[in-house]
This record gives C-alpha cells, sequence and structure tokens, in this order.
C-alpha cells in the first residue's frame, strides 16, 4: 500500500491570496483614516494664520500703526497704512509678513459682515506712493483691518479642500480676538 504524505505547510498560492488580503483591508483602513480623520493640512494653516494675525495685531498696538490683510483664493498678504501719504504698501523689509500662498489644493472662503467676499486670484496692485492720485480713482483697500487701538474687522474665514468638502474656520470679533469654529461639512 501506498502512503500518502500529509503536508503540514500552506501553498504558495493560499499565502499570496492572504496577503492580497491584509494588504487590501490595511489600505481600506489608511484610507477611511485620512479622508475621515483630521485634515493636519488645514489645521496647521489656520493655526499659521491666526498666529500671524495675533503678531501683526501686538505689533499696531505697540507701534502705534494700522495694518490691513488682503485674501486672495489660495494667498494672502499683509499691509500697512502710510498716513504721510494716505496709502496702503506691503511691508518693506519684513519676511514674516510677505504674501504666503497656501498648500495645493486649499482655498480661502471669506465672510464680512455675514456676506461671502468674491476673492480675486492674485493680490490686487497697491499704488505707488510717488505717483499723484486721480480724484476719481479707487484706491487700494485691504479685505480686513487691524488698528493701533486694537481693533479689528469682524470676519468670518473658512480654509476650504474643496476636492474632499472639508473645512475649518477661523472667526475675529471687532476686538481683535480669534476664534477656532468647529469643522463645517
Amino acid at each position: 500500500m501506498r502512503r500518502r504524505r500529509s503536508s503540514r505547510g500552506f501553498t504558495l498560492i493560499e499565502i499570496l491570496v492572504v496577503v492580497v488580503i491584509i494588504a487590501t483591508v490595511v489600505s481600506i483602513a489608511l484610507l477611511s483614516i485620512t479622508v475621515g480623520g483630521d485634515d493636519t493640512e488645514l489645521d496647521q494653516e489656520r493655526r499659521r494664520l491666526a498666529s500671524l494675525i495675533e503678531t501683526i495685531q501686538d505689533e499696531a498696538v505697540l507701534q502705534g500703526r494700522e495694518f490691513g490683510i488682503e485674501f486672495m483664493v489660495s494667498s494672502y498678504r499683509f499691509v500697512e497704512f502710510d498716513p504721510l501719504v494716505r496709502q496702503w504698501s506691503e511691508i518693506p523689509g519684513d519676511d514674516l509678513y510677505r504674501l504666503r500662498r497656501l498648500p495645493e489644493g486649499l482655498e480661502f472662503e471669506l465672510f464680512i459682515d455675514d456676506r461671502r467676499i468674491e476673492l480675486e486670484i492674485n493680490p490686487d496692485r497697491l499704488e505707488d506712493p510717488k505717483k499723484e492720485r486721480a480724484g476719481n480713482v479707487d484706491s487700494y483697500v485691504p479685505h480686513l483691518f487691524v488698528f493701533a487701538s486694537g481693533e479689528s474687522t469682524v470676519f468670518e474665514l473658512h480654509i476650504v479642500r474643496p476636492e474632499l468638502d472639508r473645512r475649518l474656520v477661523l472667526r475675529g470679533d471687532v476686538l481683535g480676538e480669534l476664534e477656532f469654529g468647529d469643522d463645517e461639512v
């Protein structure tokens, strides 16, 4: 009689099937954590902007200067008011308040007085203070004001990732206090 050999191991096909099943489950789990979890890039940008706004508020009060913030669809910049020429200009020599761009895929939505502000793609042109202004020409004005008194424009800013319909909210009140809003979908 012939005896059958009993094999105690797994075949290569069985091992590959198990590996594919495990890889599929792990990738689905990671994808669901990334999509359903916190968007750290959104939160990081909101915190960075809040920190810059708080810093410019402190400078406004300490130095008795007035500043502004202009938002574009995916960037923002800080400007200062020059009372001698009565115009807004970029803050010279200060890399902290330079034009900043959001990471790819993030955008701003700005609300002032519960009205959505239509944001431009590129920053508005600042007028040259050396040029004479014509009487009826509209001059540059930023979206938000930070006054030397410590007061600020009341606003609600959404930092949005449109493809996932995720957003984080930053609100500012008249006293310059900032508040992080809950995620909204």
